[in-house]
């Protein structure tokens, strides 16, 4: 076999390093390709549509678009109103700030969003984290107007939070939510929102504070004198409606619009029943009278010298990180079922500056909504004009038609909210990461029995937090591998997985299959310091091996520092002492460059010590063996 030499590559200068690094980091979209070789006045053109992506698609919107765009904006208006009442009540808002929500966010959303088929408006989760998370300084009943600047406050942070994200660049922050995380905690916090709902579906009317499952429970049971029939029938007939509407939907797609249109058909038939036979006066709690007009402005209502200036900062961040991370996942799932792109910072500047503007005008965190995008998505929308036509069916009911939810009966929001939040317990995916991950299980049903038990976001903290740790971990305790050789072949693969795997006389084969760094150089020095002295003391097998050479095969180490560079000088040196040479494979990348600039100091690495392949390496130093041997006789 012939052997190629490893050619070292040549020098870059630090700052194109650093360059390259940081475009790398927060440029990986290269956003700035599109202006190279162009006209000042298509630079500004192009800009200005980076900015507003309204401007890439308005130009050349026809008729036929706006006949596919009203149809499913009038589908998710008859969505967004139910759910709009029912999530700001959430919240331990009033259910008029559930509507304004749902009209100057889409809006926004509709210049400065990228995606076609995201729905925006209020979120379950975001209203219940942010309801929650006031009501530990603030009674929403006691001081409704102070609870009503403090939300307004979160979402002008959250907003804050979430354009800066976008306009750094930085939007790697939001990956620490993994997958594993968001489906536990999504379990969970659908389970906590249902149970809040028996309030409402019950009649209760002194209802726990509290949001652990032992609390609700508890507060269920010890009020049993509070339950009314009345509301319990009304409550499940209509919940039993809105779940077989939405297995219909389910089974055939084609009937969207049956879940689609099904809470406002439960809103506007129990509406009628309660102001046909007065329900009011047996029992059933009705929402009341509701104001009509648009948003008022709410910039006066911000506080930013309070006493929970420090509880709002963060509410703003935890929600504005979640409320962020549905809406991108939103907004990429579906854009890939049409096959086109959602530029992420771009969304994140959206929905960022969606917020900002809907906090002046009286709306809480809005983002879209998975249930709403599904409709908007079924319904044919082309572009997001959809949003402005939802947005303006709202405008209309807030200005004409607000005398209609008078006799609106709570516990009909209250079976929208259960039925809409109860399609948030994945547990096919569950049952999935259980499979495939153990480590990741663990993140999922840590995050699902910390939101159950202990309270949303500490639920969350804790599932984050173990996911740092096992990132932690992989890096501080890098796989490190012993290869084998296919037969037959110049093949090396790792012998755990490969039965025909076999060794070869006089070698031991490592393989580094992370970056080495100062976390964890230590733990790999005495790793592959116990493996030599195993090999050298009796081998696997407990037959004492004739060790001449220790080849690290560093394909997978994608990076290295001065500690791990240190770690190859060390087992150089411990190499020697013990009569064996060291020899290193493939490092590629910004590993052979470092290894470069150490060897002009310390002279620690040969070109004879470098290879390509293991195959090369094997064959090359068999050879030196060989031509030792003949040398000595």
């Amino acid at each position: 076999m012939e052997v190629h030499k490893v050619i070292l590559p040549p020098p870059k200068s630090t700052l194109d390093k650093l360059k390259a690094k940081l475009k790398e980091i927060f440029f990986p979209d290269d956003p700035l390709r599109q202006f190279q070789g162009q006209s000042l006045k298509r630079k500004w053109l192009l800009g200005a549509q980076y900015i507003f992506p309204i401007l890439q698609w308005g130009p050349n919107y026809s008729l036929k678009l706006f006949k596919s765009d009203v149809v499913s904006g009038l589908t998710i208006a008859s969505l967004a109103i139910p759910q709009g009442i029912s999530y700001a009540k959430l919240a331990n808002l009033t259910p008029i700030v559930g509507l304004y929500s749902s009209f100057v966010p889409p809006l926004v959303y509709a210049v400065l969003g990228s995606s076609r088929d995201l729905a925006v408006g209020p979120v379950s989760i975001a209203s219940l984290l942010l309801g929650s998370m006031l009501r530990q300084e603030v009674s929403p009943t006691q001081e409704p107007l102070l609870f009503l600047q403090l939300a307004f406050t979160c979402t002008f942070f959250a907003g804050i939070f979430q354009a800066s994200l976008g306009i750094l660049r930085l939007g790697f922050v939001i990956d620490f939510l993994s997958k594993a995380t968001l489906v536990g905690f999504m379990a969970g916090a659908a389970i906590i929102v249902s149970l809040q709902q028996l309030k409402s579906l019950l009649g209760i009317e002194h209802f726990t504070k509290q949001m652990g499952l032992v609390s609700v429970l508890s507060s269920v049971f010890h009020r049993k004198d509070e339950w009314s029939w009345q509301t319990i029938l009304m409550g499940v007939s209509f919940l039993v409606f809105l779940l077989v509407a939405r297995h219909v939907s389910l089974k055939r797609p084609k009937l969207f619009w049956v879940s689609a249109a099904a809470p406002l058909v439960s809103v506007l038939l129990s509406t009628l029943l309660v102001f046909t036979f007065k329900a009011q006066n047996h029992g059933i709690s009705i929402i009341g009278k509701l104001q009509h007009g648009l948003n008022p402005p709410s910039l006066n209502m911000l506080r930013f010298h309070s006493t929970h200036l420090a509880l709002v900062i963060k509410t703003g961040l935890v929600t504005g990180i979640l409320s962020l991370t549905e809406g991108i996942a939103v907004g990429r799932t579906f854009a890939s079922l049409k096959n086109y792109k959602v530029d992420g910072n771009k969304e994140m500047m959206a929905i960022g500056f969606m917020n900002i503007i809907g906090s002046c005008t009286s709306c809480y965190i809005t983002t879209g909504a998975f249930s709403r995008s599904a409709v908007n998505h079924n319904a044919g929308s082309k572009t997001a004009m959809s949003n402005i036509v939802m947005a303006v069916t709202i405008m209309v009911t807030l200005l004409f038609l607000m005398p209609l939810f008078l006799y609106t009966p709570n516990v009909v929001l209250g079976a929208i909210i259960v039925s809409a939040v109860i399609g948030l317990i994945d547990i096919p995916a569950m049952y999935l990461i259980w499979k495939i991950d153990k480590i990741d299980f663990l993140v999922c049903i840590s995050a699902f029995l910390g939101v159950i038990f202990i309270s949303v976001q500490d639920g969350l903290a804790i599932a984050v937090a173990i996911s740092i740790l096992n990132v932690l971990l992989q890096i501080t305790r890098p796989k490190t591998v012993i290869l084998g050789n296919i037969p037959c072949t110049d093949i090396f693969r790792n012998l755990q997985h490969y039965k025909e795997a076999t060794r070869i006389p006089g070698f031991l084969i490592l393989s580094i299959e992370a970056p080495v760094n100062f976390a964890n150089t230590t733990y790999l020095t005495e790793r592959i310091t116990r493996w030599i002295e195993e090999e050298e003391g009796g081998g696997q097998g407990g037959k004492k091996m004739d060790l001449r050479f220790v080849i690290l095969d560093m394909s997978g180490v994608s990076a290295i520092d001065t500690s791990g560079i240190s770690l190859l000088t060390e087992l150089k040196k411990m190499a020697e002492n013990r009569g064996l040479e060291l020899a290193l494979v493939n490092p590629v990348g910004e590993v052979m460059e470092k290894l470069q600039w150490a060897n002009e100091s310390d002279n620690f690495m040969t070109a004879d010590s470098l290879y390509l392949t293991v195959g090369e390496a094997v064959t090359s130093l068999s050879s030196k063996v060989k031509g030792d041997a003949s040398n000595h006789v």
